[in-house]
């Protein structure tokens, strides 16, 4: 791989560690991306490096939160044991909305949704419900995890439906639908990280599956170096979201979503911006 290519994939990792947990829209980020650093692939791959590049930074999850996820870690009494895999059972109920939509119309979504007007709207929209929410007067029900109900879980995994629609970002509408439900930011961000661990393999997979079974039927196969691509992009996105976690977790116990909010406005009038100017074709 030529070191430029290099140093782009590895500024694609960057962009998606950072992007993918806060909640600015991580998808949104990297369509921009390609218009102004396009790397040297194929669209199919694209579409699918996109994806899947986020497996990278799920990693970064399971290994930060290894021990809390993991209900046989070594100490955890059997209350804790229990406590865990309750809270895994959560996990899959809020995907489960997500999952059998996303699985029956992921298609049809990207040819509507996936294009630069939407993703602007999408970014502004929820940019003001976050100054809207954070704005509200609103009662603190749930400080811990354990205390969060499995009606609200759910509610949030409805919630994540809206992430479906490129500019929405995945953490942004869950970690509002969960702040409007009761939860401290806290248990908010965090569930929102959990959420993405089987939402995040089961959007890869499928994306995978699809540019495989595409590529044996054109006959082209996959390039060794889309390989490389793809393996570069997930390590850098790991790395970069071991940082991005600590920061989000660490900046929300004393600060609000407010800042996340005015940058999505922000951005969302620049990419107006752009589109009208015939700068951005997405």
């Amino acid at each position: 791989m030529e070191q430029v290519e290099f140093l782009k994939v590895f500024i694609y990792g960057l962009v998606e560690g950072i992007t993918e947990w806060l909640p600015v829209s991580s998808t949104g980020h990297l369509i921009i991306l390609e218009q102004f650093l396009p790397l040297k692939v194929s669209d199919e791959f694209m579409e699918m490096f996109d994806v899947v590049i986020q497996l990278g930074a799920i990693l970064a999850v399971l290994v930060l939160y290894f021990n809390k996820l993991n209900p046989w870690a070594k100490g955890k009494r059997a209350k804790e044991s229990r406590e865990t895999i309750d809270l895994w059972l959560k996990v899959i109920i809020a995907c489960v909305p997500a999952a059998v939509i996303g699985i029956l119309f992921d298609d049809k979504i990207d040819a509507i949704f996936y294009n630069c007007p939407t993703i602007a709207v999408t970014l502004i929209l929820y940019g003001v419900l976050f100054l809207w929410v954070e704005g509200k007067k609103k009662e603190v029900r749930v400080t811990e995890l354990s205390g969060l109900s499995y009606s609200i879980a759910f509610g949030i995994g409805i919630a994540q439906l809206l992430a479906l629609i490129p500019g929405t970002s995945r953490s942004g509408v869950t970690i509002i639908a969960a702040l409007l439900m009761g939860t401290s930011r806290y248990v908010a961000a965090e569930f929102t990280f959990f959420l993405a661990i089987p939402v995040m393999f089961g959007a890869s997979l499928l994306k995978m599956v699809k540019f495989v079974k595409n590529s044996i039927e054109a006959g082209t196969g996959i390039a060794g170096n889309e390989m490389i691509t793809l393996l570069l992009g997930m390590v850098s996105a790991f790395l970069v979201s071991i940082v991005a976690i600590k920061f989000l977790m660490g900046y929300i116990k004393k600060n609000d979503f407010k800042v996340f909010g005015v940058y999505r406005i922000l951005l969302g009038i620049v990419l107006i911006a752009l589109f009208a100017g015939g700068v951005l074709v997405v």
